[in-house]
């Protein structure tokens, strides 16, 4: 029988280490191994585990779940307004806020407290070609579904007076805010309930495809110890974020490699001096970027009312996920300071201090980033049935979680 000593030590509860020795189909020791256990993959596992006789394990680096990426974003709930009507991103960003707001507003969350505000947002425009971009975002909205409503100059200026809107803004209802770490939990919390099981401080070494079987051995280390030991599952789900492009070279043979592109986002919390009284009940985002490769420095604030602005947009000069350094530069102050004080004039330089950064993964390089929109990658590999791959999951992830839980789960129950 194998060894699940390294896992065992890593935190993993009596109730959960009863299934390691418990399999679907009897040929493996899991039914489904998702790789990573941030707000993405503790959904999928929720969602697998869900289903009669599944067996599943999530299997995390890091000594806690949600620890990396899922750690360091805006904690945003994304409306959908940007993204093509056909593209993964604009579907499950949209169906992923319904499932988190029915939830809020039924109960779900009453069990695990998952705190919320659906603040909503502007999207300003300060001149004519911005008013254009938000007429075009307008129509756009509409036709997926997602409810805006224009606001003029005369009465943006009313409603929120320190915000500066030359020429409107676009507003947005059902943008909200939530606790990631929170809704993380909710789902790790339902998982376990089911019986699934996390191995924490635990590393995917090797991938490997056993045809003949068919199956899945998968080579793990413990990081503490040191120890390698190996598992087999029926299926295996990367959803490894920062590292997913890595965890799929391991498998996948060499012309169906993966880059690894990272584009780092710093963020900047607002400290002014003298008290400026309320700055804004609503989130404020400049006009995006072309491709909306990035939303811009928008002004955004915590459940308890902390302002912070950010991110900006840094691509990153690195090959592996190992070598992010998540030190927020002295240089990238003043280019924020720059585009804030478009919308919020009274903001100082001396009011804004680098405050954490993320990283996102990305699946172009910066320069085709500019050309072209690049969707979520989530899909069932040819010639590794049961291998699912999920290869740029980035913004609106956190937002998108739960359906991304529920489209990786339909993969496999159809």
């Amino acid at each position: 029988m194998i060894s699940f000593r390294s896992i065992i030590s890593s935190g993993v509860s009596k109730t959960s280490i009863r299934n390691l020795c418990v399999s679907r189909s009897l040929r493996s020791d899991f039914s489904h191994v998702v790789i990573g256990g941030g707000v993405v993959g503790t959904a999928i596992g929720f969602e697998l585990q869900s289903q009669k006789d599944s067996n599943v394990l999530i299997v995390e680096q890091h000594e806690k779940l949600g620890m990396e990426t899922t750690s360091r974003n805006s904690e945003v709930i994304h409306a959908g307004l940007y993204y093509p009507k056909d593209s993964l991103k604009g579907q499950l960003c949209i169906a992923g806020k319904k499932k988190i707001y029915e939830a809020y507003d039924s109960g779900k969350f009453n069990t695990v407290q998952v705190p919320l505000e659906k603040c909503g947002k502007w999207v300003v425009a300060q001149n004519e070609d911005e008013m254009e971009y938000l007429e075009k975002l307008l129509q756009h909205s509409q036709s997926v579904g997602v409810p805006v409503n224009l606001v003029s100059a005369e009465m943006a200026k009313e409603q929120i007076p320190k915000i500066h809107a030359g020429s409107g803004a676009l507003e947005s209802p059902t943008t909200g805010i939530i606790s990631a770490h929170d809704l993380s939990l909710y789902y790790e919390t339902q998982f376990e309930n089911n019986g699934g099981t996390i191995g924490l401080n635990t590393k995917l070494i090797g991938l490997e495809y056993n045809g003949a079987i068919p199956n899945y051995t998968l080579f793990l280390q413990e990081k503490e110890s040191g120890e390698t030991f190996e598992i087999s599952s029926d299926n295996v789900i990367n959803s490894a974020g920062l590292h997913a492009a890595k965890v799929s070279n391991m498998l996948l043979p060499e012309s169906r490699h993966l880059p690894s592109y990272f584009a780092k986002g710093s963020y900047f919390s607002y400290q002014p001096e003298v008290s400026v009284g309320r700055v804004s009940d609503k989130l404020i985002y400049p006009c995006p970027n072309p491709n909306a490769s990035s939303l811009g420095v928008h002004l955004t604030f915590d459940l308890g009312g902390q302002i912070k602005f950010g991110p900006d947009l840094e691509w990153l000069d690195i090959k592996d996920a190992d070598e992010i350094s998540y030190d927020v530069s002295q240089k990238n102050l003043e280019p924020a300071f720059e585009a804030i004080k478009r919308y919020f004039p009274e903001v100082t330089l001396e009011s804004l201090q680098p405050s954490y950064s993320g990283v996102r993964p990305k699946i172009v390089s910066a320069a085709e980033n500019k050309k072209q929109f690049a969707d979520f990658i989530i899909r069932e590999e040819e010639g590794f049935p049961g291998f699912i791959n999920l290869i740029g999951i980035e913004s609106p992830g956190l937002t998108s979680s739960w359906a991304i839980g529920e489209y990786v789960r339909d993969i496999y129950y159809k």
